[in-house]
């Protein structure tokens, strides 16, 4: 018994020490992509011009600090938010493809933020409280019509694709309806798009997301417990009712945050977490990990966007798009092999 706890203890710690490994490098990774996104544009600024601009001197300090920057911090902070997401659902749900855009908690924070804008001004704290309550009401359904198979197995997810194509035809009735104006902004920011972002865009989704993240590292633990099961969670005093609750308020909140500014950007959400578990070496979905692996993704998609058909910027959620489509295949054909 004792050479069985000394062998579940020395892996625990391997595996805790590899996820610290490939954190860091996932760290070092985002500081080379913010690097390379500070420089790259329609004109070209060494590191040493990013530098001096960044601290003020310089002909780029308007590029820089004013364009570039809160474009690259918008990339690494919503990444981390759709990770965490990500990383939250597949949890919950045990499952690969337990991710808010599968789901459909995208689309229904896109209708939120709909309502938000042809109805109300559509302000930040409007599009993100409608953003929230949108998601919140997509995700209460999908429990609803799911509760009879519970919240894990192919069951949510297929009720879930089933409730985002319902809401994704609501929207479209929606901006259908919609002034001129309202419609053509409304359909070009559903494609999901960091084109444009300020920071006059940032101060409240960054402040919600942080909010969001510390909960999160604080719940970290009771989350770990529960995905052993719930009997162990049981036993070691983990509330599974409160603590799923609060996870899902957390994960539809970082989602709709998100949302709420570029709009609905997919495949993050799905595929972080896994990469990152790989890289982790973790039997379950580590959240820092994929919080990490969501930023370098979507940083990354960020610079192929801007890329592909420069000096054009594609919206970001065209490049997230056409990859997840094809990692969303892999995955439905691997979930099914296994069933």
């Amino acid at each position: 018994m004792s050479v069985i706890v000394m062998r579940a203890g020395r892996r625990s710690i391997l595996v805790e020490r590899r996820t610290l490994v490939a954190s860091a490098a996932l760290v070092a990774a985002l500081l080379g992509l913010g690097l390379l996104g500070l420089c790259y544009g329609a004109s070209w600024a060494t590191p040493g011009e990013v530098a001096a601009a960044l601290g003020g001197s310089g002909d780029s300090v308007v590029v820089v600090r004013d364009w570039r920057l809160p474009r690259v911090l918008a990339g690494m902070f919503f990444g981390l938010a759709l990770g965490v997401a990500g990383a939250i659902f597949q949890n919950l749900t045990r499952n690969p493809m337990g991710s808010p855009d599968v789901i459909g908690l995208d689309a229904g924070a896109y209708t939120g933020a709909l309502v938000a804008i042809t109805v109300f001004s559509g302000g930040p704290l409007q599009l993100a409280a409608g953003s929230v309550i949108g998601g919140l009401v997509v995700a209460a359904t999908i429990y609803l019509l799911s509760s009879g198979g519970g919240l894990s197995g192919l069951r949510l997810v297929v009720i879930g694709i089933a409730v985002s194509a319902i809401v994704t035809a609501l929207n479209s009735w929606i901006v259908l309806r919609a002034e001129l104006e309202v419609a053509m902004a409304a359909v070009g920011w559903s494609a999901g798009s960091l084109n444009g972002v300020d920071w006059e865009d940032l101060p409240v989704p960054f402040a919600i997301i942080a909010v969001l993240l510390v909960v999160t590292a604080g719940s970290s633990h009771a989350m770990h417990q529960a995905t052993l099961g719930e009997a162990v969670a049981a036993a070691t005093g983990v509330g599974l009712r409160r603590l799923r609750l609060l996870m899902v308020v957390v994960g539809v909140g970082c989602t709709a945050t998100v949302t709420s500014v570029a709009g609905p950007i997919v495949f993050i959400a799905l595929a972080a977490p896994q990469i990152g578990r790989r890289l982790a070496g973790a039997a379950g979905v580590p959240l820092l990990p994929a919080a990490l692996t969501g930023a370098l993704l979507l940083q990354s998609a960020d610079l192929l966007a801007q890329m592909l058909l420069a000096p054009e910027s594609l919206p970001v959620g065209v490049v997230t798009t056409a990859i997840g489509g094809c990692y969303l295949i892999w995955l439905l054909a691997k979930e099914v092999r296994h069933r």
